[in-house]
């Protein structure tokens, strides 16, 4: 049995501020409590709290800051790793053998003991589940009839992990950082396992880890609480605990703010932050993500299977009218599948708005008279201000858009079910390594609805043999500045040929209370840490 509570009373909920009457917005609720950091922001995208299958960019934030993993990214330095379970780690002279010796008296926060074995429980567990993210530990050879023979315990502290080939280790390292490498209490999910399921449809709602802040309850749209990890090995977190609101609209949060209900707001818009950075009581932090908002492109619509049609739209996107204005200070331009700050990012922009070039080439595609096309959007801000931009661009050539509104998980679902014909969205690197982009962006080795890697070029039915050698000679290149420039090389031909027209690199700004100090907005999701803030 959990010896934390993993519910939240309504007694605690109204300490905190969070009363059943704010949810639904009668009423405004008192200033957060000193002990309480109260965030408000889109949670909509949120599908489960298990690490194995959680795969959406909310959810990211919540495991980054409740899971212990071996190694996490140092936010200030991405290129940096730090040990978080692992007091050390190496890699043996042929490059396949992985080496790792944990910190002693590690603890879940059920109490129970971490040793090598929940590792490897871990690592293992998330293979044989097989869900969405388990193709980050696949791709290193750990499959489910070997995984057991790759992953293994050396000692009660140690363990060894084997891939298939001799890798890029920073490739090794950097796919261990990433959610699906969350360790999990092996004594609590198998008392909780169910017909062989280790512990999975117990732990899509519930709490199994380590981290600094242990997670109390989920309600899906409404909020995620948290609450500090006394059993934490290193970071005891200031506060007593986390409160992240599921709020949409940038308007509300920032009335929030103003008002003392919340202490931080995460998803405002441009002028929304103008009025924050009016106020003497507010103020803002900011950081460049590792995050791209995109356009996507169904091969499987025999209009957008046309190469002539995938560029014109790419001409029919004013990025930079929008960039000033619709997204003005929360994200640059940027056209290229790998973030600024990554190893091999491309600075190539050789699209903007050229109505008549797009023309030109829909003629070309035999379909100077127009056709119709749907969109899939998330109805948050900025998506739904581009898609309307969009729309209105896409008229000028006679092309009719549908927008079909969506929340996160509505959107995400048909997506990944190639069921769209746009889609429009964002994506967050998994780890800091340039694989994981060119992975998802460039790479589909199987096509079949039934394919066991479901890419992003997978979701959007594209397959080009020749990019899916170049990304496995790319990961397999052990000279940094030799990868580097296959990176590049591939960002160039995957912007004329892809059906992705990448828009912006996001760049995070959060509104804060001046009293909240310590907030950390990573480069990746998960390294955006929530366990260091302070209330003054």
């Amino acid at each position: 049995m959990n010896t934390f509570r993993t519910r939240l009373s309504r007694r605690q909920l109204l300490s905190t501020g969070l009363g059943w009457a704010a949810w639904g917005w009668s009423e405004s609720w008192a200033a957060t409590p000193k002990d309480t950091l109260v965030l408000a922001q889109a949670l909509d995208d949120m599908i489960t709290l298990d690490p194995a299958e959680s795969f959406e960019i909310s959810t990211a934030e919540i495991m980054g800051n409740a899971y212990d993993r071996l190694l996490r990214v140092d936010p200030s330095n991405p290129a940096q790793l730090v040990g978080d379970l692992a007091r050390s780690w190496s890699v043996s002279g042929d490059g396949r053998t992985y080496r790792f010796d944990l910190k002693p008296n590690l603890r879940f926060a059920s109490g129970n003991a971490l040793g090598a074995e929940d590792v490897v429980f871990s690592l293992q567990r998330a293979v044989l589940l097989d869900k969405s993210p388990a193709f980050i530990l696949t791709q290193l050879g750990l499959k489910k009839d070997s995984v057991r023979q790759r992953v293994v315990q050396t000692g009660p502290l140690s363990l060894n992990i084997e891939t298939d080939r001799d890798l890029a280790p920073s490739l090794v390292y950097n796919c261990l950082t990433a959610n699906v490498a969350s360790v999990v209490d092996r004594r609590l999910l198998l008392s909780k396992e169910v017909n062989g399921d280790l512990g999975h449809a117990w732990l899509r709602n519930q709490y199994a880890g380590s981290g600094p802040l242990k997670i109390l309850q989920w309600r899906p749209n409404e909020l995620v609480a948290l609450e500090r990890n006394d059993q934490h090995h290193s970071v005891k977190a200031p506060l007593t605990r986390v409160i992240v609101r599921h709020v949409k609209e940038s308007t509300t949060q920032r009335l929030l703010l103003q008002k003392g209900d919340i202490d931080v707001a995460r998803n405002l818009s441009p002028q929304d932050l103008d009025a924050v950075k009016a106020l003497a009581e507010l103020k803002l932090a900011s950081a460049r993500r590792g995050e791209l908002m995109y356009l996507a492109m169904n091969q499987k619509n025999p209009h957008l299977a046309k190469p002539e049609v995938r560029e014109a739209l790419k001409w029919l996107i004013d990025y930079e009218g929008i960039g000033q204005t619709l997204v003005r200070n929360t994200a640059e331009v940027h056209q290229a599948f790998l973030p600024a700050g990554v190893l091999g990012a491309s600075a190539q922009r050789p699209y903007r708005l050229d109505v008549a070039k797009a023309r030109a080439l829909l003629a070309q595609a035999g379909l100077s008279q127009g056709f119709k096309l749907s969109i899939d959007m998330r109805t948050v801000q900025p998506y739904q201000a581009i898609t309307e931009a969009l729309q209105q661009s896409l008229r000028q050539v006679g092309i009719t858009l549908e927008i079909l509104p969506g929340d996160g998980k509505q959107t995400l679902t048909r997506y990944r079910a190639r069921q769209h014909d746009l889609y429009i969205g964002s994506w967050g690197m998994d780890y800091w390594d340039p694989h994981t982009n060119a992975d998802a962006f460039a790479r589909n080795t199987d096509n079949a609805d039934t394919a066991a890697t479901k890419s992003l070029a997978w979701r959007n039915s594209w397959q080009v043999p020749d990019f899916n050698r170049r990304v496995e000679a790319a990961v397999m290149e052990r000279d940094a500045a030799r990868r580097a420039r296959l990176y590049q090389d591939l960002q160039g031909d995957f912007l004329k040929l892809s059906p992705f027209a990448i828009l912006y690199q996001v760049v995070e700004v959060a509104g804060l209370r001046a009293n909240v100090d310590g907030l950390v907005i990573g480069p990746t999701s998960e390294s955006t840490h929530l366990f260091n803030v302070r209330k003054r």
